[in-house]
């Protein structure tokens, strides 16, 4: 372990964030650098805790204690190569997942957590400072092909861990760019392309090749890589995306958040977007529904815009500042409030709201009608919601971003014709290697989970290259996720 009495003499700190006056008008990170020596004090706090819930919180089964224990001994290679073991792209979720390893901190139970994530970032990015982290080709080629349709997190691990098993791997993306939702739906403030730009270089010295620009099912018929490839991965994530069925939503101004946000990821790469074409907050009252982390993507890119106004509506209650050890103890995931960057940068955020109904002049919309909910719980203690009398609202709308979360994967095309079967939340039903119905066609992510975190896509991208790889070669010498089955 680290230092044994650092818990007790250490409190938790993290990087501060730019100035908001500063960080609005640009599209860099938002987090200032932080100095390697703090960051050993904060590996100090990690505790002899005896049993690390830690490990049981994070789905890639990573062993955190070991990172922080090296870290504070200033042996920096042997943290990254532990950290490598179980995650191919700490530099992704130490950017953004939100951390359940931390709320599995067994500190946390009394005291803030150890900074785990935060700790996570600065080896890997250490790391790449130094040059350590390269291409690590397969010394031998399997003969297999495996084609993997998808190039989010999920898709992007399977396809390293397949490469460097041997096999020749070819990713599919339908996008004109690769990294699924890390490339179009993750703003830059968030993380900054170059970031993925470096990972896709890797993997393809590591043989991975890469096409953008290919929609399966629809340019190129799912039987071409049934019979082309020797196994198929699919890791497509859940975009079908939850909508507004209220009156006016026909109504010009009204956008899902995936039709806003890869618009402006796409002007920060460079490309020309006709100005009909462009969705832009300048100068508009906008209001987003959903109050998740893709209501916030969509509320510090309207900052960044110039929106004249922003509101936020969530149909759920404000959680509460702290959790409910009676109903939401440790180390269950903290239902809380919480403020990311965006909410710091301004923007108003309102709880139990329900929108009735949207209007408009001359077919573009003008207004938001709502209503403020009461939310009780019933006979069986499940909360139920009813309109409150007399709080009918009207606000004004230029813009409305709809982030009201996904509802699995898109049906028909792809999954059709290969004739998948769907579990009863329609997401793509799989066994415990991964594999769906059809041999020698797998899964992984948002696509068989239904919208979830980048680190349980990363896992089960690893999960179902040790199942395709155990599938084409009998057995298989890539790591098992530990928690699989959590």
């Amino acid at each position: 372990m680290a230092k044994p009495t650092g818990f007790l003499e250490f409190g938790r700190e993290l990087p501060m964030r730019r100035p908001v006056a500063e960080r609005v008008h640009d599209w860099i990170e938002v987090y200032e650098d932080f100095p390697a020596e703090r960051l050993r004090i904060q590996a100090a706090r990690c505790m002899d805790c005896g049993i690390p819930f830690c490990h049981q919180g994070c789905p890639l089964g990573n062993v955190i204690p070991d990172w922080n224990d090296l870290i504070y001994r200033d042996r920096w290679r042997d943290a990254m190569e532990r950290l490598h073991a179980t995650n191919n792209f700490p530099d992704f979720t130490g950017r953004l997942c939100p951390a359940p390893c931390e709320a599995s901190c067994v500190l946390g139970i009394n005291n803030d957590p150890v900074t785990i994530k935060q700790i996570e970032l600065e080896i890997v990015e250490h790391a790449w400072n130094e040059g350590w982290i390269r291409p690590e080709p397969p010394e031998t080629r399997t003969g297999k092909r495996v084609a993997v349709v998808g190039s989010g997190p999920a898709g992007l691990a399977a396809a390293q861990q397949l490469a460097r098993a041997g096999h020749d791997v070819v990713v599919f993306e339908r996008d004109d760019r690769i990294g699924g939702l890390l490339r179009y739906g993750i703003p830059d403030f968030k993380m900054e392309k170059r970031f993925l730009d470096r990972r896709m270089a890797q993997m393809e010295a590591e043989g991975v090749v890469f096409r953008p620009g290919v929609n399966i099912g629809k340019d190129l018929p799912a039987s071409e890589l049934r019979d082309g490839f020797d196994a198929i991965c699919l890791a497509g994530g859940a975009t079908q995306a939850r909508d507004l069925e209220v009156p006016g939503r026909e109504l010009e101004g009204v956008h899902l958040a995936m039709e806003y946000l890869p618009l402006q990821n796409k002007r920060n790469a460079g490309d020309e977007i006709p100005p009909g074409d462009f969705i832009s907050a300048q100068g508009k009252h906008v209001i987003i529904l959903g109050g998740g982390d893709t209501g916030a993507d969509c509320l510090g890119t309207a900052h960044r815009q110039g929106a004249a106004s922003v509101s936020q509506f969530e149909l759920l209650p404000r959680p509460p500042a702290e959790r409910d050890p009676e109903v939401n103890p440790w180390p269950t995931w903290p239902n809380i409030f919480r403020v990311s960057s965006a909410h710091e940068e301004g923007g108003d955020r309102e709880y139990s709201i329900q929108t009735k109904r949207l209007g408009g002049k001359d077919g573009k919309l003008t207004t938001l009608y709502g209503v403020r909910l009461e939310w009780t719980p019933d006979e069986t203690g499940r909360m139920s919601m009813r309109e409150v009398p007399g709080t009918e609202f009207e606000q004004p709308c230029d813009l409305l971003f709809l982030a009201m979360g996904f509802l699995g994967p898109e049906k028909g095309g792809l999954l059709e014709q290969l004739g998948v079967e769907l579990d009863a939340r329609g997401n793509v039903k799989a066994d415990e290697t991964k594999m769906t119905n059809v041999p020698g066609v797998f899964v992984a992510g948002d696509m068989t989970r239904g919208q979830s975190l980048i680190v349980w896509a990363i896992a089960e991208g690893r999960d179902a290259a040790l199942g395709i790889d155990t599938y084409l070669m009998g057995e298989s010498a890539l790591p098992n996720t530990t928690n699989r089955n959590y």
